[in-house]
């Protein structure tokens, strides 16, 4: 796409509901940031039979050791950073499962890396330098869905035979092309002409979480609505893993903390050990007949 033709795009559209915007009182600004902001969710309604589809290509790949990558720009970068970043204190998994690139490397979380967006080249050697493989899923990210860099990862993981999925906050979509599942959010103009860090930002933002804990939750990683994959590495994490024992298997709070201190800090182990009468060496035998399914487990036992 040329670049005057920018303005044919969704998200480099003009508000015209905020066409006064400098003329507002504070309290106006916020409270039509809010209306706008509104309108997100909406549009991701639209998009769930394709969110679903997307989870269910992910969760195929991770079962047979595949991997999940963001790759994004700007914002887009940044919001798949932050996803990956938080999957292993939630779910426990290994930083490697879910990992999160950014053009323009690490530095460009902070502070932006003008240009990187704009290369196709650097998109293509992300990808070696990630090492991604036909195991793999890439998730493109990109508002615009247009970005240069988003388009050579996508295309060289492809290439490379890794599943693709794209992100993008218009329809149609550039980085559409070839992807096994196209998620396009169109939350419409933004309050700030071309400001995608907002209602796009948001939108994205709900799709990875949406991918990563339906993912996490069909992989076994969560019990009912517990992180029972949680890690224990601080106090308010140590104090959840006690209350998610109690929950599950009923027992005090210090029973709670026994079990956990057994368990070395692990809540399925702890919740196993209770609720089938076991050592803490059989319990964890049995979570990995189950790969890690507490509910699974549990039944095998019993």
């Amino acid at each position: 796409m040329k670049l005057e033709n920018l303005q044919a795009l969704t998200t480099e559209g003009k508000n015209e509901s905020t066409q006064d915007l400098d003329r507002l009182s504070t309290r106006g600004i916020v409270q039509l940031m809010n209306d706008e902001d509104k309108k997100v969710p909406y549009a991701v309604e639209r998009v769930l039979d394709q969110v679903s589809e997307a989870v269910e290509l992910i969760v195929a790949a991770l079962e047979k050791d595949g991997r999940l990558f963001y790759f994004g720009a700007g914002t887009s970068g940044r919001l798949g950073i932050l996803d990956a970043s938080e999957c292993p204190p939630t779910f426990g998994t290994n930083p490697e499962l879910v990992q999160g690139v950014i053009a323009g490397g690490p530095s460009a979380m902070i502070r932006a890396v003008e240009g990187a967006e704009d290369s196709v080249e650097l998109g293509i050697e992300d990808v070696h330098k990630y090492g991604v493989t036909d195991r793999d899923v890439v998730v493109g990210i990109a508002a615009s869905g247009r970005t240069p860099y988003v388009l050579g990862v996508l295309q060289e993981a492809q290439a490379i035979g890794a599943r693709t999925i794209s992100v993008s906050c218009n329809q149609p979509s550039f980085i559409n092309k070839g992807v096994d599942v196209a998620i396009n959010v169109v939350v419409g103009p933004e309050v700030l002409t071309g400001s995608t860090r907002l209602k796009a930002g948001s939108a994205q933002k709900l799709v990875l979480n949406m991918l990563t804990t339906a993912t996490m939750i069909k992989l076994g990683k969560v019990y009912g609505n517990l992180m029972v994959n949680v890690q224990a590495t601080n106090l308010k994490l140590k104090e959840r893993v006690k209350r998610i024992v109690m929950e599950v298997t009923g027992v005090s709070y210090a029973e709670a903390e026994r079990l956990a201190d057994q368990a070395k800090g692990d809540a399925k182990t702890a919740i196993l050990m209770k609720l089938t009468n076991t050592s803490r060496e059989e319990a964890a035998q049995l979570l990995n007949l189950t790969n890690g399914r507490i509910r699974e487990a549990i039944q095998k036992y019993s």
